[in-house]
Formats: structure tokens, C-alpha cells, sequence
């Protein structure tokens, strides 16, 4: 993202507020809705960036495109309770809190009254279709990232509601690993010349982003 200048720079950290903090609030108040407290008990019912915003996190996102936030508690015999479906509405509530703030954000764009850029005419303030290009961008990223099946990912709870319980074990053999094999993809990128999180996130955001935009 600094390859953008510091137009982009603004632009990566206004995005990184907004998406972050929106993605961990919406885990928290489906949690709330469903009758969870938990999130609400820790300070995570709020829009306030610091409560949401893990700064170890935010800085290896701003400089290597690869980051995440503080992790909203719940509890999973309270949401079990209230619907099977519990843990699985509340996972997919971040994934969808980022594809809901990309359809807004591309408004603009689909009206007309924009066209979607990746470059500033400012050295030092980034335009608003530039903001809103990359913020678009960023919040499709995050949507696609967090769907990957793999702890401690959005996705492995999401694909574990509608796995038959073979699946369901199968996922949770392979937690100890999710990390790990999350690492690899990251900052190894391809495996066997296949670049498979281009394959899960960058292609999908992309095709996403024309379809918005």
C-alpha cells in the first residue's frame, strides 16, 4: 500500500479505521443480538477504533498488506443456545459488514459521478475516488481473506455450520495448523507455481471491485 505515496498511505490507514473497526463491531453486536453479553462486557459493543484496533496488527497491514485486530470474545454455549446457527451468523457477520461497506462505498461509482482510480493527482492528499477506490479494494480483501476456511479465520466457522460432522472433525484436526499454513500463503504466496491467495482473495476482490465499480 505505501507504494501509493503518502496519498496512498492516508488513504491505507483512514480504510484500515473504518474496515477493521466496523468488521469487529459487527462480530460483536450479532453476538449481542443473539443474546452473547460477552462482547459487550469486554468494551467490544463500540465503534471506537482503539477498542477494535490491535497496533501490531495495523502497522503489519499498512507495511506488508498482511494484518488483523483484536478478536471479538464470545461465548459458544450461549449462542448455541439461542440457534445452531449461532457462531456460524456471528462469523460471517465481519466478512459481510466488509462487502456491505464496499457496495456503499461504490455508489458514487455506479451513479456516475465517479470513475474509479488508483492514482492521485495530490502528493500529499489522496482524491476521492482515489480514497474511495482503495477503500472499496480493501474492504473486498478483507471479505475474501476472512472467508478462507482456516482457523482462526471468518471462514472455518462458516464452512463448519454447513459441514456434515466428519467435516466438522476434519477442520478441527486441522486447527493447530491454520496459522501456519495462513503464514505460508501469506508471505510465501504460490505453491507449485499456483498463486493460491491470489486464487482466494485478489482475483475474487478484483472481479468484485469491476462488478461495484
Amino acid at each position: 500500500m505505501l507504494n501509493f505515496g503518502i496519498p496512498g498511505f492516508i488513504a491505507a490507514a483512514f480504510t484500515l479505521v473504518i474496515a477493521f473497526t466496523v468488521h469487529e463491531f459487527a462480530h460483536a453486536w450479532t453476538a449481542d443480538q443473539l443474546g452473547d453479553d460477552t462482547p459487550r462486557y469486554n468494551g467490544r459493543l463500540t465503534l471506537n477504533p482503539l477498542a477494535h484496533l490491535d497496533p501490531l496488527g495495523s502497522l503489519m497491514l499498512l507495511i506488508a498488506g498482511f494484518g488483523w485486530a483484536k478478536p471479538v470474545p464470545v461465548n459458544p454455549v450461549i449462542l448455541q443456545r439461542r440457534t445452531p446457527a449461532g457462531m456460524m451468523l456471528v462469523s460471517a457477520a465481519g466478512p459481510f459488514s466488509n462487502l456491505l461497506m464496499a457496495i456503499v462505498a461504490a455508489i458514487p461509482f455506479k451513479a456516475g459521478l465517479l470513475e474509479p482510480s488508483f492514482s492521485s493527482t495530490s502528493r500529499v492528499l489522496p482524491s476521492l475516488s482515489f480514497l474511495l477506490s482503495l477503500f472499496i479494494l480493501f474492504n473486498l480483501f478483507l471479505l475474501f481473506f476472512n472467508l478462507i476456511p482456516l482457523f482462526p479465520l471468518d471462514g472455518e466457522k462458516v464452512l463448519a455450520h454447513f459441514l456434515p460432522p466428519g467435516g466438522q472433525d476434519m477442520l478441527h484436526r486441522l486447527r493447530p495448523y491454520g496459522p501456519m499454513i495462513l503464514m505460508l500463503l501469506v508471505f510465501l504466496g504460490s505453491f507449485g507455481g499456483i498463486n493460491i491467495l491470489g486464487l482466494l482473495v485478489s482475483t475474487p476482490a478484483f472481479n468484485v471491485f469491476q462488478l461495484l465499480t
